[in-house]
C-alpha cells in the first residue's frame, strides 16, 4: 500500500473520531497530532475536516446515486474516505484530481477495507467526470443542501428568507480568525513576525488575521493575544461594571478574562460543572490571580442569594449560531433537543436571578438562533419573577461607544440588531460574527 499524506491521514482520523462521538472538531484540530504538522499541512487538515463536515449532507446526496446499490449500507470508515475525496473534487480547486482520488483509495485500504477500495476509486472517478466547469454546490446556489431541512425551515419562519440565506452562506464559510489584543506591544510584535492584521468590525481591541500563522507566536502563548470571535467578546463587554461578579457557565474562560480586564478591582466567581473543564479553566485564569474563584458547581443549583452586582449567564445551548465554526452540530442536533436545553437554561437563569442583588444586572446570552432557547427562556423565567425586567441594550451599546470599546461603525451596526423588546440578535452573515442572542435584565427588588 502507498503512503497517505499526513494532512489527509490526520483529517481522516479526526472525522472518524467525530463520527464515533469521540470528540469535537474544535478540540481535535488543536490536538498534538495537528500542531505537530507543518503550517501547510495544518491548514490542509483543518480545511478538509471542516469542509467535509460543512458539506457532508450535500456530499452524501451526490455520492449515493453513484453507488452500484444506492440504498445499501456503507461502512462509516469507507463513507468518510468517499466524503474526503468528494469534498476535494467539488470544493478544492487547487487539489489535483488524481491526489483526491488516489489518496482516498489508500485511506480506505489503510482503514482495513481493501475490498472496498475499488468501489471508492470507481465512485470518485464518476464524480470527477460529472463535475461541471463551475464549482458544485456553491455557497450562493445550493446552500439548502448543506444544512438539515428542519433548521432552514425554522429560520425562514422566524427570520425570513433573505436573512436565512445569509445565515446558511455564513455557515458554509471558514469564519474569520479573530484575535483579542490585550497588550499594547502585541500587535506590533505580530506584524513584525509576518502576521497581517485588519481591524475588527465591532470592537477596538479586535483584529482579524488576514495572513500568517499565529500559532507559534509568543504573544499567543503568553496570553497577550487570544483567539475569540467578536460576538463572543461582545457578550462579556455588554456586562455592566460591578465589584462582585458571577460567571455562571465560565469555561473555557474567554468571557471571564474580559470581565476581569474590565473590572480590575472586582471579586469574580466563575462556575463550571465539569471537573475536566474546570481544570482547564483554572489553568487559563491563573494569570489573574485570586481575584477569580473557580467553583466546581452546577449553576442551576447555586444557593447564593442577593450577593452579586452582575451575573453573566452564557448558558450551554444548541450552538446553531456557530455552525461555521462547529459544523458537526448540524449532524448531532435534532429538534427534540431544544426543549431539553431550554429546561436547563431556565433553571440556570432562575438561579442567577436569586443570586443577583436588587438593583443588579444579569446578562443572559446564547450562541443559538432558536427562539426556544432565547426569548422564550427569558420571558418564561421573568413571568415567575415580577421583580425583574428586561432593559434595552441600546443604552449599554452607547456607553461602550463613548468608552471607546465599540467602534463608531460597530455601535451603529449593533443598534440595527436590537429587537423591539431590547434584546440583541447577532445573526451570522448579517454581521461577520458567530450568532448570539443577548438580553440585559435588571432585578428591581
Amino acid at each position: 500500500m502507498s503512503e497517505v499524506s499526513p494532512a489527509r491521514r490526520i483529517a481522516y482520523g479526526i472525522l472518524k473520531a467525530i463520527e464515533n462521538g469521540k470528540g469535537h472538531s474544535d478540540d481535535l484540530l488543536r490536538g498534538k497530532s495537528v500542531t505537530a504538522l507543518s503550517e501547510s499541512d495544518r491548514h490542509l487538515t483543518t480545511a478538509l475536516v471542516l469542509g467535509v463536515l460543512r458539506w457532508q449532507i450535500a456530499l452524501d446526496q451526490r455520492l449515493r446515486p453513484l453507488l452500484k446499490h444506492p440504498n445499501a449500507k456503507v461502512d462509516a470508515e469507507v463513507l468518510i474516505a468517499l466524503r474526503l475525496g468528494a469534498f476535494q473534487l467539488l470544493h478544492m480547486d487547487r487539489i489535483p484530481r488524481h491526489a483526491a482520488i488516489d489518496e482516498s483509495v489508500e485511506i480506505t485500504k489503510h482503514a482495513g477495507h481493501k475490498f472496498a477500495s475499488g468501489m471508492v476509486n470507481a465512485v470518485l472517478r464518476k464524480l470527477a467526470v460529472s463535475r461541471t466547469s463551475q464549482r458544485e454546490e456553491s455557497d450562493a446556489d445550493d446552500w439548502q443542501q448543506a444544512l438539515p431541512a428542519w433548521m432552514v425551515e425554522r429560520w425562514i419562519a422566524h427570520y425570513g428568507g433573505e436573512a436565512t440565506r445569509e445565515i446558511c452562506r455564513h455557515s458554509q464559510r471558514q469564519p474569520d480568525l479573530t484575535l483579542r489584543v490585550t497588550a499594547s506591544d502585541a500587535e506590533a510584535e505580530l506584524i513584525a513576525n509576518g502576521i497581517s492584521l485588519s481591524p475588527g468590525q465591532l470592537l477596538d481591541v479586535a483584529r482579524d488575521v488576514t495572513s500568517g500563522d499565529v500559532m507559534g507566536m509568543a504573544a499567543l502563548r503568553e496570553g497577550r493575544v487570544r483567539f475569540q470571535d467578536e460576538g463572543s467578546q461582545l457578550v462579556a463587554e455588554l456586562a455592566p461594571r460591578g465589584s462582585k461578579i458571577l460567571d455562571c457557565c465560565a469555561a473555557p474562560g474567554g468571557k471571564t478574562l474580559i470581565l476581569a480586564e474590565r473590572n480590575p478591582d472586582a471579586k469574580i466567581v466563575a462556575c463550571e460543572s465539569s471537573p475536566q473543564r474546570i481544570a482547564h479553566l483554572r489553568e487559563r485564569l491563573a494569570a489573574v490571580g485570586d481575584r477569580v474563584e473557580c467553583r466546581l458547581t452546577d449553576a442551576a443549583t447555586l444557593e447564593d442569594t442577593s450577593v452579586y452586582d452582575v451575573v453573566l449567564v452564557d448558558v450551554p445551548c444548541s450552538g446553531t449560531g456557530t455552525l461555521g465554526r462547529n459544523p458537526e452540530i448540524r449532524h448531532r442536533l435534532v429538534p427534540e433537543d431544544l426543549p431539553r436545553q431550554a429546561e436547563r437554561q431556565r433553571a440556570i437563569l432562575s438561579a442567577a436571578l436569586r443570586a443577583v442583588r436588587p438593583g443588579g444586572h444579569i446578562v443572559y446570552s446564547t450562541c443559538s438562533l432558536e427562539v426556544e432557547e432565547n426569548e422564550q427562556v427569558v420571558y418564561a423565567v421573568l413571568a415567575q419573577r415580577p421583580g425583574a425586567r428586561v432593559i434595552s441594550l441600546e443604552t449599554r451599546i452607547e456607553e461602550l461607544r463613548i468608552e471607546g470599546i465599540l467602534t463608531p461603525t460597530g455601535s451603529t451596526a449593533l443598534l440595527q440588531c436590537i429587537s423591539p423588546r431590547g434584546a440583541l440578535h447577532l445573526l451570522p452573515g448579517v454581521l461577520q460574527t458567530d450568532g448570539f442572542f443577548v438580553t440585559l435584565i435588571k432585578k428591581m427588588a
